[in-house]
């Protein structure tokens, strides 16, 4: 029996890997872990914040496969490009995510002297996210640039909604060229068996749980979750915690504006969370809540924090945006975007109906289990890297008769 052809893949991510800062990472990192599960070499190029910046450090060291720190300042683009040169030597394949300059420009140098194929993993519509801050005209300017061309540049590309693969098509990248790569979740990490007594004892959590989680930073939209509380605390049957659990720039605004509704005391608030403590936050809840409004960044969105609720067995409210619906199916309560109002009426409906939670939360897992998990996402990709690498063999071949 003929052996299956391994991949060497040299993964490129423009953020931090290791930093709490820039949670985002994960995925790259979990498909990076998938590839070695199944045999495939794998190094990982990130580039560290500084040291000044870099907050609470996740973990040391990814054991599974090597990572490589490049220097993220401007001035060493040069520097980079030599040395993802020097690396790509070693690589079948080049697999770059997110599509900043400082990963995607030597990404693209790498793979094109030495004539292997790039593959450009598109999971976020950045130019949307920048544009939600306050933005310098110039860098926007600069940043939808690099949007438009990128997918055009790449031998394949991968996206996480189908918000995106509309957009890769506009931009007139052949459908064939297109693969999906939806967020999944850790089955093992994130599962119905998780025990939440500590977190509940740590809080004196004593009624339901309602809880948001996710990073506190533009595109986030906790305040609504704020907002719902509010409604629901108004309610005389309802009784019920909440908890808003993650960190990030935006936390700050959002304590204040907690205190202007006057939810002061009313929710718990955990800043920053290793990792590793995620899975133990969801099982201590009863409802799981995912928040967001209409807008381009929600409809790009395939939000990580769906999947984990999804993979514990939550019952979980969420807005009806982008590919929310396809993610849940029935196996949640969606409701109308933007709107505190559903969003608390939804949250209602679980609180008072425990049978509903455990019905919904078994569907869930199901679908967690069947599609939303990181290997399914991996099986993907690494059909899309063999389609690459037949047709850049080809190419390769035509140019070297030609020559």
């Amino acid at each position: 029996m003929m052996k299956k052809k391994q991949f060497k893949i040299l993964m490129v991510h423009p953020h931090d890997i290791y930093s709490a800062s820039e949670p985002w990472t994960i995925r790259i990192t979990y498909l990076a872990e998938e590839f070695v599960k199944k045999g495939h070499e794998v190094k990982l190029v990130y580039f560290p914040l500084p040291s000044n910046k870099r907050g609470k450090i996740l973990k040391e060291k990814h054991k599974e496969f090597e990572t490589i720190p490049f220097n993220r300042r401007k001035w060493f683009l040069f520097k980079n490009i030599l040395r993802m040169y020097k690396l790509s030597k070693w690589a079948d394949i080049i697999h770059f995510q997110k599509y900043f300059s400082i990963a995607s420009i030597p990404s693209l140098f790498a793979a094109y002297l030495r004539g292997i194929p790039i593959h450009y993993d598109w999971d976020d519509w950045e130019y949307a996210i920048y544009k939600w801050d306050t933005p310098s005209i110039i860098y926007g300017w600069y940043l939808n640039i690099l949007e438009k061309i990128m997918p055009r540049l790449a031998d394949s590309v991968s996206v996480s909604s189908n918000h995106l693969r509309k957009m890769t098509l506009e931009k007139g990248v052949a459908k064939n060229k297109i693969s999906d790569s939806h967020v999944g979740a850790d089955l093992k990490k994130f599962n119905p068996n998780n025990k939440g007594y500590k977190i509940k004892k740590l809080h004196n959590i004593k009624q339901p749980l309602v809880l948001y989680l996710g990073q506190i930073h533009g595109g986030q939209y906790t305040e609504l979750f704020l907002k719902a509380a509010k409604i629901i605390l108004k309610e005389k049957n309802i009784k019920a915690d909440f908890m808003i659990a993650g960190g990030g720039e935006f936390l700050p605004e959002l304590k204040r504006r907690n205190k202007l509704l006057g939810l002061k005391n009313k929710i718990i608030f955990t800043n920053y969370l290793n990792y590793d403590k995620i899975p133990e936050h969801i099982a201590a809840a009863d409802v799981c809540v995912a928040a967001f409004e209409d807008n381009n960044i929600t409809k790009c969105k395939s939000p990580l924090k769906i999947v984990e609720y999804m993979a514990s067995g939550k019952a979980i409210v969420a807005s009806r945006v982008g590919e929310v619906p396809k993610m849940l199916k029935d196996s949640g309560i969606i409701v109308k975007p933007g709107d505190e109002k559903a969003l608390a009426k939804g949250i209602i409906t679980l609180l008072k109906d425990k049978s509903l939670r455990t019905k919904l939360g078994e569907k869930a897992r199901k679908r967690a289990e069947e599609e939303y998990n990181w290997e399914v996402t991996a099986n993907n990709l690494l059909k899309a890297y063999k389609k690459t690498k037949i047709k850049t063999h080809y190419r390769n071949e035509k140019i070297s008769k030609k020559q």
